[in-house]
C-alpha cells in the first residue's frame, strides 16, 4: 500500500447497494457472513444483466447484425475487465467458464490428458476443496498416474520443508489453493510455485477465495493457470475464469467440441480456432460474463485495498469475541489468514449450530465446506463457518456472538449431540 492513508468503509452506505442486506430475514436484521460461498451481488451488478437482457440480448461473435456486434462487445469488454484485474498479459489467456471448478477440470481434462502418463505423480496440498481434488484423482485413475499430498500443521500451515522434499522428478503438475475456504489460510503461493518451477512443475491455482479479499497479480506470481468463480466476487453464479501461460493454452487440446471453437469443419476433418475460442464451445454465459465486469467495476471503485484492510479489522475483532466464548475452538489460526472463520463448539453439532444462528438472522455456513480431507485431518466432521466481506461491519460480529452464545444457553454446557456425516 506504499504509505498511502486509507479512508475506512461507509458500511451503512455500502450496504444500500445490496437488496438482500437491507431485508428483514426471519423478522430480524439480516446478517450475511456467508461470502466464502457465494458473495452478494450490488445493485450495479444486477442491473447491468437486466439491461443487457432487455436491451442487448442475443448471442455474440455471431452474425453481422448491430445488435450482434454491440453485444460481442460488451462479453469482450468484460474479458478485458477480468484481464486488468488478474494483471494478464492478454485478455485471450483468460477463458469463460461455469465456475472454478470447471476451469480446474478444463486443466485436468485438456493439460493434464496431454502430459501426465503412467507413473507419474501429481501433488496437491492437505487444504485442497474437491474441485481441486476430484478432477486429479480421476486423472490419475485414468492414466496410472499417483496423488501425493503437502501436509499442514494445526494451525493450519502447509509444510513448506515437505513440499520441497515431495517435489521429485516424478511430480508433473502442483495443485495449490491460493486461500483456503475452511481454514482461511492465505498460502505463500509465490514462494511454492518458485519451488514447482524450479523442478519443472507445472502450477493449477485455486484462486476462488482468494480473488474477493486480495489483489492478485498471475504474472508477478508465475502462475501457469489460476482460476476463480464469478459469485464468490460479488457476480453472479454460473461465470468462472481460467487464466493460462500463453503458450500452455496454445499446446492444449480443446476440451469440448462445437459450435463457436472451430475455423471449419467437414466431413473429414475440422480444423480449432485459436485461444480462448478453442475453449469455448457454445452460447457462452453473456449475461453472466458482463455481470462479472460490473461486478470488478464496484470492487475497483471502492479499492481491493480498502477491502483488504477493513476485513482484516473485522477479522481481528471476530478472533478476539470468539476466543472468549467456553468450549469454542477456532480451526485454522494461521499467521496469515482471510476473512474466514471456522469453528466448533464442544458437545453441539455443527449443523445444530448454523440452524440456530440461520433463525437469530446469522447466515453462515455448516458442513464440511467441499473439503471432506480437511475436515479429517483436524479430526472432526464439520465446522460452522463465518465469512465477512466488505459490507460487514462490527454489529455483524456483534450479532454472531450473541446467538452463539445463545446456542450455548440452549444446549446447556454438559450437552452432546451426535457427529453424524455432514453434507
Amino acid at each position: 500500500m506504499s504509505g498511502r492513508v486509507l479512508t475506512p468503509l461507509d458500511v451503512t452506505k455500502i450496504r444500500k447497494d445490496f437488496p438482500l442486506l437491507i431485508t428483514p430475514f426471519h423478522g430480524k436484521p439480516m446478517h450475511y457472513l456467508d461470502s466464502a460461498v457465494s458473495g452478494q451481488m450490488p445493485n450495479a451488478v444486477i442491473e447491468r444483466m437486466a439491461h443487457y437482457q432487455r436491451f442487448e440480448h442475443t448471442n455474440v461473435h455471431r452474425g453481422v447484425s448491430t445488435l450482434s456486434q454491440e453485444a460481442t462487445d460488451r462479453f469482450e469488454e468484460a474479458r478485458e475487465k477480468v484481464r486488468a484485474f488478474l494483471h494478464a498479459p492478454s485478455a485471450k489467456q483468460i477463458i469463460w467458464t461455469r465456475g472454478a471448478t470447471e476451469a480446474l477440470n478444463l486443466v485436468a481434462q485438456s493439460w493434464g490428458r496431454a502430459n501426465i502418463k503412467e507413473g507419474d505423480e501429481i501433488l496437491l496440498s492437505a487444504m485442497e476443496h474437491h474441485s481441486n481434488i476430484v478432477p486429479w484423482q480421476m486423472l490419475a485413475a485414468e492414466k496410472g498416474a499417483s496423488i501425493k499430498v503437502i501436509p499442514m500443521d494445526d494451525r493450519g500451515v502447509l509444510d513448506l520443508d515437505a513440499l520441497k522434499t515431495l517435489l521429485t522428478p516424478s511430480v508433473k503438475v502442483l495443485g495449490i489453493t491460493h486461500v483456503s475456504n475452511v481454514l482461511g489460510t492465505v498460502n505463500p503461493v509465490k514462494e511454492i510455485i518458485a519451488h514447482a518451477h524450479a523442478q519443472g512443475v507445472v502450477v493449477v491455482v485455486d484462486g476462488a477465495q482468494a480473488v474477493p479479499h486480495l489483489p492478485v497479480d498471475v504474472v508477478d506470481l508465475d502462475a501457469d493457470f489460476y482460476a476463480f468463480s464469478g459469485h464468490k466476487l460479488s457476480g453472479p453464479t454460473g461465470i468462472g475464469v481460467l487464466y493460462g501461460k500463453k503458450e500452455l493454452l496454445e499446446a492444449m487440446p480443446p476440451w469440448q467440441g462445437g459450435g463457436s471453437m472451430i475455423l471449419s469443419v467437414s466431413w473429414e476433418k475440422t480444423t480449432y480456432m485459436g485461444i480462448p475460442g478453442k475453449f469455448e464451445a457454445g452460447t457462452p454465459p453473456i449475461a453472466e460474463a458482463i455481470g462479472l465486469g460490473a461486478a470488478i467495476d464496484y470492487l475497483n471503485a471502492i479499492g481491493l485495498d480498502r477491502i483488504a484492510e477493513h476485513e482484516h479489522a473485522l477479522l481481528e475483532y471476530a478472533t478476539q469475541e470468539l476466543d472468549k466464548i467456553d468450549g469454542l475452538r477456532i480451526i485454522g489460526t494461521a499467521p496469515g489468514k482471510a476473512s474466514v472463520l471456522s469453528f466448533v463448539l464442544e458437545g453441539i453439532h455443527p449443523h445444530d449450530v448454523g440452524s440456530i444462528l440461520d433463525h437469530e438472522g446469522v447466515v453462515v455456513r455448516a458442513g464440511h465446506h467441499c473439503a471432506q480431507p480437511v475436515m479429517k485431518r483436524f479430526n472432526i466432521p464439520a465446522t460452522t463457518r463465518a465469512s465477512f466481506a466488505y459490507f460487514n461491519g462490527q454489529e455483524d460480529i456483534d450479532a454472531l456472538v450473541a446467538a452463539i452464545r445463545q446456542v450455548k444457553d440452549i444446549f446447556g454446557a454438559d450437552s452432546s449431540n451426535s457427529a453424524e456425516e455432514p453434507s
